[in-house]
């Protein structure tokens, strides 16, 4: 069956929650507690607003491919006068579906809706088995990429 492309709608969120779960985990982070919760309370808040965009890949009836595109705004800058930036999270495809273009594909949808909503720049934490999707569509590394946990 081919693989299809659509946008997340609020009966796919439990597959949803359920795929960023599995990501997190393959990227190393430990489920020290049920972060599904949180996951909820966040996607229907800001899908709600439209702060926050996904687009899926379908095979079938099966979710084999996830995206997402966050809204931020930060106050203006030279480089985006309008404060508006795009986080990327959520890019996962289940194992078996791998290289056959489907993370780019998703990519290109979210880059256009962050696009679409007046961002300048899309800005993401890039796991090492997606550096080579992000730096070959164009991203460019940050060397002053900071974190600080509270």
């Amino acid at each position: 069956m081919a693989v299809e492309y659509r946008k997340l709608i609020e009966s796919d969120l439990d597959i949803f929650i359920e795929m960023r779960m599995m990501q997190l985990q393959e990227e190393g982070a430990e489920a020290s507690f049920d972060l599904k919760p949180y996951l909820q309370d966040y996607y229907k808040r800001h899908r709600k607003d439209n702060t926050f965009v996904s687009w899926l890949a379908i095979d079938g009836n099966r979710i084999v491919g996830t995206s997402g595109m966050s809204f931020v705004e930060k106050p203006p800058y030279y480089s985006c006068p309008s404060g508006k930036i795009g986080l990327l999270s959520s890019m996962y495809v289940i194992k078996e579906y791998r290289r056959r273009g489907i993370a780019k594909f998703l990519l290109d949808k979210v880059v256009k809706e962050a696009k679409d909503f007046g961002c300048a720049a899309v800005q993401i934490t890039a796991s090492d088995m997606g550096v080579l999707l992000y730096t070959d569509y164009g991203f460019k590394k940050n060397d002053n990429f900071m974190y600080y946990s509270l």
